[in-house]
């Protein structure tokens, strides 16, 4: 039952939009405190990449045609159905939560859930690691660039492509993840050893631009612009969404022929999307718009796919465990038979 509770991040997350909804902050403090906000984002990307072992990125990178679909489901077939549920989510949805959905199907994996899963799963957790790193890197650029795309191929408004856009990213996100990557030789197992200790500048950066959009959004009348019925129906939409790109990664890889091992790094690391790119990448593209009602079914698609998969990776650990438990017995069987038919 606990798979199905919210985790303590998720927890922090609703937390921090009720306190911005109760206590926005604005005025003077919100420019000091969207300061603090950029330095904490920058940190947190310099992180990844003193994380991100070199030796992991060498052996993970052989399997290139594992990181191609799972590139493909990320960048191309995730976005295309951005789009075609655009035929059917603006009529019932309002124009700003629907950017929320197609601005979630261009972000790249997350990292560290879609790793949890593949090793709980027993899939290959050396390429999740490279498969998924690699889908941050590359979402830096294919990021804002699939969205200036989508938005000029399916005529929303609210965001869209700039060289503007793409260096800020470079300068927030990209280059402190190269400063890191730099350094990794020399700090990047120290990092890794203290991971529970630096984990609250992963988590705290990402709540403080929550509390920073959602407190704009609050300001400029969130609330009183949507509906129950508009959440619920975003909260629908993500569940379809995940759903079908779900069963086309397990039962696509298994076309495909992949073994099972890699079929489990391609669930979960092609049918992830990453709050922690996602929201400060948000925060930089869609400036000047309604950033928390564009975040919201981010948040939302967070949720259900932690649930989701904490129950797949569960049903492929114990289908590994039945397979093993068939073959222990077997070979007890034959061992006994063996035994039984060899002369006293």
């Amino acid at each position: 039952m606990r798979r199905f509770l919210p985790d303590t991040f998720t927890m922090l997350l609703v937390l921090t939009v009720l306190t911005a909804s109760v206590f926005p902050v604005h005025g003077v403090a919100a420019g000091y405190f969207s300061i603090a906000t950029n330095i904490a984002i920058g940190l947190l990307f310099f992180l990844h990449g003193a994380r991100l072992s070199r030796d992991v990125v060498i052996a993970g990178a052989l399997h290139w045609r594992l990181h191609i679909v799972i590139l493909l489901t990320s960048f191309v077939i995730f976005p295309l159905l951005g789009l075609a549920m655009g035929f059917l989510v603006p009529e019932i949805l309002p124009q700003t939560l629907y950017t929320g959905i197609l601005f979630l199907t261009v972000l790249p994996s997350t990292v560290q859930s879609s790793i949890a899963f593949t090793s709980i799963a027993g899939g290959n957790v050396p390429a999740a690691i490279c498969a998924a790193s690699a889908s941050n890197i590359f979402g830096m650029f294919l990021t804002p660039l699939l969205v200036g795309l989508l938005f000029t191929v399916g005529g929303h408004g609210g965001g869209g492509f700039s060289w503007t856009v793409l260096q800020q990213i470079a300068l927030q996100l990209l280059a402190p993840f190269i400063l890191g990557q730099l350094l990794q030789p020399w700090i990047g197992d120290w990092i890794r050893a203290k991971k529970k200790i630096l984990m609250p500048v992963d988590r705290g950066s990402i709540l403080m631009v929550v509390y920073s959009a959602f407190s704009a959004a609050v300001i400029e009348g969130l609330w009183h612009t949507f509906s129950i019925g508009d959440i619920l129906t975003v909260i629908i939409a993500n569940m379809l969404l995940l759903t079908v790109v779900l069963c086309i990664t397990m039962f696509g890889s298994r076309l495909l022929g992949f073994s099972r091992a890699d079929e489990i790094t391609i669930t979960f690391c092609g049918s992830k999307k990453s709050l922690a790119s996602g929201v400060p990448m948000a925060s930089v593209i869609f400036a000047g718009s309604p950033i928390g009602a564009i975040v919201l079914p981010l948040m939302l698609f967070h949720q259900i796919q932690l649930m989701a998969c904490a129950v797949i990776a569960q049903k492929y650990a114990d289908a590994a465990n039945r397979a093993t438990a068939r073959k222990e017995a077997e070979a007890k069987r034959l061992q006994d038979t063996a035994d039984a038919t060899t002369p006293a």
